[in-house]
């Protein structure tokens, strides 16, 4: 009996570490690494898997106690599913911590195939492994001795893997490439971010932008409103103004006052990143200070505007709710949360409202995931576009949804422009989405965004301009310079500059040649994206493909 005992033991340790080396053996074939990296990739885990799995004779406590492994080999599994390749990336883990439960919900239940597999593969092991602990099961000293010298020698063949893969040119090889190594590295990462956001009130207590406003020809009398709109994952590639095929643009096309900036890359991938940048004047270079430096609403401030945060999306702890809690009125939007919502708490601002100086910052839900909940029912306009799990044989529907968010956002831009050319003010509107999507475009099957390697679909946005009448008359040089800079090669960071611009403000933080309503814009500025490791590098280093980078070119994009 004691026999079967130690036998079953033996194959329950088995199952533990092959359970685990399964995402580095999935990720040896997905991630391109030398010979010598994927060695190491997995010899070292392997190794250690083993000698961690009898480390003690009672192989269901060693289970259980390696039950964080479990959670990262699942965690990478599912994203391998969702992305295709890549690592748990840091932004991923700050994704998790910032992303409402409704948002979370809705992409779980997208993603069951995924899921399923793992508690396939996870939850009988944990199981068996606590029935051993009940039961007072242990493995055999001649087991405990071979797993370990088993282990020991595939640690040491796996370090000189390491070490050879170092001798050849790879650096950081062990924090970037080996599972789970890189990804606890990540979560130190994540951890690290989240201690600078939540002190960040202290950090940018005593901030100023020391602004004040350039003379202008506009009456102190006269009103000025400001609208800054942040999209949501509204790529360019499905806007009819960028060439789409299908009408998603059916009423904006009919205006001949937009001014589109058709070469615009956004900095991030991820919302919790790229919309602080938008907000905030730090380049992709200087990261760091962003937990230093206050954003727009505190330079409206500064200036004497009254300001305004509506978002349609919830709290999320972020930084984006830091730089948000400056406004003078900040407004989250209730469910059902659809964009023409931001239009009635815009209107409902203004005319009630005494100052004659308004800023508006409104953050749309847009194209957010899952599509067909971000407009009501009566607006979709391409069928069908049925809530479906994500995978290849529903991508029709897809991007039926997609495109009807699109649709959607145009509805709400066009109706938030005839509402403001209607008063009698200088207005002035920037739109950019925050970033785009991947929509199982081509064979490889990418979907979403926030991955640690980008496309073409996910960096390449949406963005565009509109001036009323009076405010063309009163500043007919920043109007022009808007349409000379309309293909200009630029990042969502050109935004805060640009709009701080449009209301004439300047600042020793700002700078005039990062303006796209500004002559003396810079066209050969370098373009940076801020990567996982919040290191400002070329888009062409961020994984894009020979295929993304040609995808680019033919919206006469290069990089």
């Amino acid at each position: 009996m004691v026999r079967n005992r130690s036998r079953f033991s033996t194959l329950l340790s088995v199952c533990f570490f092959i359970a685990l080396i399964i995402p580095n053996c999935v990720l040896a074939n997905t991630e391109g690494y030398p010979l010598w990296t994927v060695e190491a990739l997995i010899l070292l885990p392997l190794g250690f898997y083993m000698v961690w799995s009898v480390a003690l004779p009672r192989s269901g406590v060693m289970i259980w106690l390696g039950f964080p492994l479990l959670v990262l080999a699942a965690f990478q599994i599912v994203l391998l599913y969702l992305f295709g390749n890549s690592i748990i990336a840091t932004d991923m883990f700050t994704n998790v911590l910032t992303t409402n439960p409704g948002e979370a919900g809705e992409l779980l239940s997208n993603i069951y195939p995924a899921i399923l597999l793992v508690c396939l593969i996870y939850v009988p092991l944990l199981w068996f492994a606590a029935r051993e602990i009940a039961h007072r099961r242990y493995l055999s000293t001649t087991t405990r001795k071979n797993l370990s010298l088993i282990g020991c020698a595939l640690m040491c063949i796996g370090g000189l893997s390491l070490w050879t893969a170092h001798r050849s040119g790879e650096e950081h090889v062990l924090r970037n490439d080996i599972f789970p190594v890189n990804v606890i590295y990540n979560i130190k990462l994540c951890a690290q971010e989240f201690r600078l956001m939540q002190h960040f009130e202290e950090t940018s207590a005593h901030f100023t932008f020391d602004a004040h406003r350039a003379p202008t020809s506009v009456a102190p009398s006269e009103k000025e409103i400001y609208v800054y709109i942040i999209g949501e994952a509204s790529r360019a590639m499905n806007w009819q103004l960028w060439g789409y095929s299908r009408p998603t643009n059916p009423e904006l096309s009919t205006h001949n006052d937009l001014i589109c900036f058709r070469n615009m890359l956004t900095q991030s991938n991820t919302t919790h990143k790229s919309v602080p940048m938008i907000l905030s004047s730090v380049d992709t270079d200087e990261h760091s200070e962003l937990y230093r430096r206050k954003g727009l609403p505190a330079l409206f401030n500064e200036v004497g505007f009254e300001t305004w945060f509506i978002s349609n999306q919830s709290p999320q702890g972020a930084m984006i709710d830091k730089l948000a809690h400056d406004a003078d009125h900040l407004l989250y939007i209730r469910s059902p949360r659809y964009d023409m919502q931001l239009l009635d708490e815009l209107q409902r601002a203004i005319e009630t409202s005494s100052a004659s100086k308004m800023l508006f910052i409104l953050h749309c839900y847009g194209s957010h995931f899952s599509y067909h909940q971000r407009y009501p029912r009566e607006a979709a306009c391409f069928m069908p576009d049925d809530d479906v799990a994500i995978a290849v044989q529903h991508r029709t529907k897809l991007t039926n949804a997609y495109d009807n968010s699109i649709h959607y956002t145009d509805h709400f831009l066009a109706s938030t422009i005839a509402y403001l050319r209607g008063l009698d003010a200088n207005v002035a509107l920037l739109y950019c989405a925050d970033h785009g999507e991947d929509l199982l475009d081509d064979e490889r099957e990418r979907f979403l965004h926030a991955s640690p390697t980008t496309t073409a679909y996910q960096i390449y946005v949406a963005s565009l301009a509109w001036f009323s009448d009076r405010y063309r008359r009163n500043f007919p040089e920043k109007v022009a310079a808007a349409e000379q800079n309309s293909n200009a090669p630029a990042t969502t960071h050109a935004l805060f500059h640009t709009m701080a611009d449009m209301a004439s403000i300047e600042s020793r933080y700002l700078n005039p040649e990062v303006s796209l309503v500004d002559t003396t814009y810079d066209r050969h500025r370098p373009r940076r994206y801020l990567n996982d490791h919040n290191e400002a590098v070329p888009f062409i280093e961020t994984g894009l493909s020979d295929q993304d980078v040609a995808t680019l070119h033919r919206y006469g994009v290069t990089l």
